[in-house]
């Protein structure tokens, strides 16, 4: 074989080698998108640009930070979605957002109520305190619901919440870091993790999507394991906002779009916490900072199956943690 002929030959096998993986990435989108379409989920990418263009006067495009001490940590390029930085100072401002938004003038007439640990509820007009416990705040809710007549929003098992927060996914891909491999995100009732899923697949359906859950309610995991909703009798967590179930709104979709759930200990995500008050000078919440710690796991980085995903985006979901101590400790 001719030096002409041999070149020829391989510029021949390198073009089908690429339009091979155009074709493959074709057939991954077709494929997902038949998927999606044949499963009726609660939200779709329609519904989530729809929330986009309703909610954008009103929220914060929040920035991506990169860290090159983190990238070393954790053997891979991180891109961490600050929604710390979002109004109210976590990524629920979204969901609620384009909740109330969605409303005819009826309905807004009687009032909104929702229940959740912190920030759903601070985002509306007054706030109901009740036990931190999930049973405590459906009850507290319906008891409002009676009283006043108003229209209840779930604060994570709700079309429209999901599809606020699937608004993350749009930034994140389609304006800030396009090449990700992969998103890791807190998981709790699924609202969050759903509506980043259905938009991430739907823009790149080849690109991985993990949940991030604390082994001390493990209740998602749990869930994938079982192929059906799992709940538990109680939870033991640091991260406080990570105790919700997953309802059946989210959980078909953790179901089908969720690549796989990363379990942490409690002093994992404080050692996260730490890292990303020291290197990133962001003050994250410990269900926020899950991400990171799912990232530094060992499970995660020596599982083979992971080992391509190098390009990776982390929802830092929120900053409201009370700092108090550390304030205290310079007066002693």
């Amino acid at each position: 074989m001719s030096f002409k002929t041999g070149k020829i030959a391989e510029q021949t096998k390198l073009s089908a080698g690429i339009f091979g993986l155009l074709d493959c990435t074709i057939v991954l989108k077709m494929e997902a998108e038949s998927q999606m379409r044949e499963i009726k989920y609660a939200a779709d990418i329609s519904s989530i640009k729809e929330s986009q263009a309703r909610i954008k006067p009103f929220i914060h495009e929040t920035p991506v930070l990169s860290s090159e001490t983190l990238n070393l940590l954790s053997g891979r390029q991180l891109f961490f979605k600050c929604e710390c930085f979002q109004k109210g100072g976590a990524f629920k401002f979204r969901g609620a957002c384009n909740a109330v938004f969605s409303l005819d003038d009826d309905q807004a007439a009687k009032g909104v109520v929702t229940h959740s640990r912190f920030s759903s509820g601070s985002f509306l007009w007054m706030v109901i305190w009740s036990e931190p416990t999930m049973q405590s705040r459906e009850s507290t809710a319906a008891k409002v619901l009676q009283e006043t007549g108003a229209v209840l929003l779930h604060p994570y098992n709700d079309r429209r919440i999901i599809s606020g927060q699937g608004t993350i996914s749009l930034e994140l891909l389609e304006q800030q870091v396009p090449h990700l491999d992969a998103i890791v995100v807190p998981i709790s009732g699924g609202g969050l993790i759903s509506g980043v899923a259905l938009a991430a697949k739907s823009i790149n359906p080849a690109i991985r999507v993990f949940a991030a859950e604390p082994e001390g309610a493990n209740d998602a995991a749990q869930s994938k394991e079982a192929g059906r909703i799992i709940t538990l009798s109680e939870t033991n967590t640091v991260a406080d906002g990570l105790r919700a179930f997953l309802g059946d709104l989210t959980w078909p979709i953790v179901r089908d779009l969720v690549d796989g759930i990363i379990t942490v200990e409690d002093k994992e995500i404080i050692n996260a916490m730490k890292l990303c008050y020291e290197i990133l000078k962001v003050a994250v919440e410990p269900s926020g900072a899950i991400g990171l710690a799912a990232v530094l796991s060992d499970s995660f980085k020596n599982n083979p199956a992971w080992k391509d995903c190098t390009n990776i985006g982390i929802i830092l979901s929120g900053g409201n943690v009370d700092l108090g101590i550390i304030w205290d400790s310079y007066t002693k």
